[in-house]
């Protein structure tokens, strides 16, 4: 039984928590207007408390409104043919704009992904905090039955899949002159050096 958008933004919006597949690796959802679904994601994943949950968002407006800093390389990476795609970019917040489930936070790790279904979640339900679906420390699992088996506790909702690529995205730290790559992921570093010329 296929999952639609809809079941996946209501959920989110009622405060669970979600497992799916990205464009990259499985993930696990949570709106940012519900703390204890965002607790819950530190839960599953025995992730420690201090490692932020970089952020998922439908496209380039949604990060303007979360009051991110987008310097020029940003601006150049975002127009690239890695976006939508497996390409998480470390921006600045400008605390006068963010909202207030970021003010604790100077910067956000931020991705747009390439998958049709989460695309449609995020434009229902706005930007959602989604992190790899592995208990912390572990190996990504390759399905979502293998996700459920290693989470500390059962996700509210899982949509039933595969990650689409057998590493996760690559970061991008656009807070600093000049930028750093953080972590290597699916989009190499000659391509985002090309990018950046």
């Amino acid at each position: 039984m296929s999952v639609s958008a809809e079941q996946i933004a209501k959920t989110l919006a009622e405060g669970g928590v979600v497992l799916m597949p990205t464009d990259t690796v499985l993930g696990l959802a949570a709106s940012p207007a519900h703390t204890t679904a965002v607790d819950r994601i530190y839960e599953l994943k025995q992730r420690p408390r201090d490692k932020n949950l970089p952020i998922m968002v439908a496209g380039v407006e949604q990060i303007a409104g979360l009051g991110a800093v987008i310097p020029a390389p940003a601006v150049k990476l975002l127009n690239s043919a890695y976006v939508p795609g497996a390409l998480t970019l470390v921006l600045a917040l400008d605390p006068m704009r963010a909202p207030g489930w970021l003010m604790d936070r100077s910067e956000i790790a931020i991705r747009i992904p390439d998958n049709a279904l989460l695309l449609e979640a995020l434009r229902l339900a706005g930007p959602l905090m989604v992190t790899s679906a592995n208990r912390s420390g572990a190996v990504t699992p390759a399905t979502t039955d293998e996700a459920r088996a290693q989470l500390e506790g059962t996700p509210d909702l899982t949509v039933p899949g595969k990650g689409a690529a057998p590493a996760p995205s690559t970061i991008v730290n656009c807070t600093l002159e000049p930028v750093r790559i953080e972590r290597h992921g699916v989009v190499t570093d000659a391509e985002i050096r090309e990018v950046l010329v």
